[in-house]
């Protein structure tokens, strides 16, 4: 199936100083960035420098750019896999991190033992993140996911029914995501049975 591309890269500004800095080596640092986690002053002299990544990654972070890229490639990437370009189920879990002394967010899981915060993602079924909210480790499962069901309202408007684990269970977050939007959450729970790690359909 042929996608039609979509170049999300900002046009240069009418005023002031020609840009000369391609944006391709802009967006492969901030990528080894983000796959090495290296502190900004450690990136390699091979790509453009600091303060131009830098300045590039904050315009395009507030202007929403990485998120629209996110958005397209989640559609094409369903579209060549045969599947309509808006999911209409997904599964929601988080993901504990552990966190060092330096400042942001932060909270201590008592159940998981974590201080650090958590990763509250949203895929579709086949994987691919669809919505993402960072916040305290501290804030439990239920209590946290109606950020994330907010942050998919507009962009993701098909999909309502999402898969969960037991986190997520009772009246609480369904009360919660009521003024937000109409969504059923299924609960899939780990069998009984099971011992060591499962696979589970749908988690």
């Amino acid at each position: 199936m042929e996608v039609d591309c979509f170049d999300p890269t900002p046009p240069p500004k009418r005023t002031g100083r020609p840009r000369s800095t391609p944006m391709r080596d802009v967006l492969d640092a901030i990528l080894y960035i983000a796959s090495t986690g290296c502190p900004w002053r450690m990136l390699p002299n091979d790509f453009p420098p600091v303060s131009t990544v830098r300045y590039y990654f904050y315009g395009w972070r507030d202007d929403g750019i990485f998120k629209m890229i996110r958005h397209l490639l989640v559609v094409m990437a369903r579209e060549l896999l045969g599947r309509s370009p808006s999911p209409t189920a997904g599964v929601v879990d988080i993901q504990p991190i552990k966190t060092t002394e330096s400042d942001g967010v932060c909270g201590y899981d008592a159940g998981k033992r974590n201080k650090g915060r958590k990763r509250h993602v949203i895929t579709d079924t086949l994987g691919f993140m669809v919505g993402l909210v960072v916040h305290s480790a501290g804030i439990q499962d239920r209590d946290g996911a109606p950020e994330v069901f907010k942050a998919i309202r507009r962009s993701q408007p098909d999909l309502r029914h999402i898969f969960a684990d037991g986190g997520y269970a009772g009246p609480k977050l369904r009360d919660a995501l009521e003024p937000i939007g109409n969504w059923t959450i299924e609960i899939v729970k780990r069998s009984d049975a099971a011992e060591g790690f499962e696979v589970i359909p749908r988690r």
